[in-house]
């Protein structure tokens, strides 16, 4: 929406010839900007309560900056997701503030509302099984972050160490969500939901031995997990996990 167009909107409404609760239906539906390359959905928080997330795989350098470029004018602030260190280092250069974190793969420019002041109740817990799935839990962590949220870390607590986990039991049951990224096997997030009475989200890793197929056995595993409130993202989905408990705590 370019700023003439609010502005007509806004005079429409202060005529009395707008209805503020149409002009706000109007403002969910706009059309997105067109980059001829990306579609940049400047509206995306009005209709889902989250802004839109620059997935940078598989885009050029060039193309993340331009689409960051345009969500930043909009909104002051951008997160991305599956950075390489090429697009953190472009990115920085255009946007000195910007936070890149290497192990999450994630790029971060708060924007100005997303202060301290403006963080949410409800701790979001991470939980990964091993060392070798912490790329996807930080993933879920800073995306948790991001969006306004308390986020907490509990790593290598893998069930071929059971004590290591049972040794946090009081951490586990003061967060709000659950996230418990594991790959191998995939037991864990099952052990956990038996010791909890909160959401958990279980996050299959692609890692693993030649019998794990890249995390499909992970995912299979927690698919089929005897306990209660368990639900599954896809697999190295440490985003999608971390969304989905924001909507939780948001509720």
């Amino acid at each position: 929406m370019t700023p003439e167009q609010l502005e007509a909107l806004l005079t429409e409404v202060a005529a009395g010839r707008l209805l503020p609760r149409a002009a706000v239906e109007r403002l969910r539906h706009l059309p997105f900007e067109d980059l001829s390359f990306a579609r940049v959905d400047h509206h995306r928080a009005l209709r889902s309560g989250h802004p839109e997330v620059v997935f940078c795989q598989g885009k050029t350098p060039e193309q993340v900056v331009a689409i960051c470029e345009r969500l930043e004018a909009a909104s002051g602030g951008f997160l991305g997701t599956r950075a390489s260190a090429e697009v953190a280092q472009l990115l920085q250069s255009r946007f000195p503030d910007l936070i890149w974190n290497s192990l999450a793969r994630t790029v971060h420019l708060p924007a100005p509302s997303r202060g301290t002041s403006a963080r949410k109740t409800g701790t979001i817990l991470v939980v990964s099984a091993g060392t070798s799935d912490l790329p996807v839990a930080e993933e879920a962590a800073v995306v948790g972050e991001a969006l306004g949220h308390p986020v907490e870390r509990l790593v290598d607590v893998g069930v071929a160490g059971l004590h290591r986990l049972l040794a946090s039991a009081d951490q586990l049951r003061q967060a709000r969500v659950v996230i418990v990224v594991a790959g191998m096997e995939g037991a864990l997030p099952s052990v956990v939901g038996g010791l909890v009475g909160t959401p958990v989200i279980a996050v299959p890793t692609s890692v693993g031995y030649g019998a794990s197929f890249g995390g499909l056995a992970a995912l299979l595993g927690m698919l089929n997990s005897c306990a209660s409130g368990v639900t599954v993202v896809n697999i190295d989905n440490g985003f999608g996990a971390a969304v989905a408990a924001s909507r939780i705590c948001d509720a």
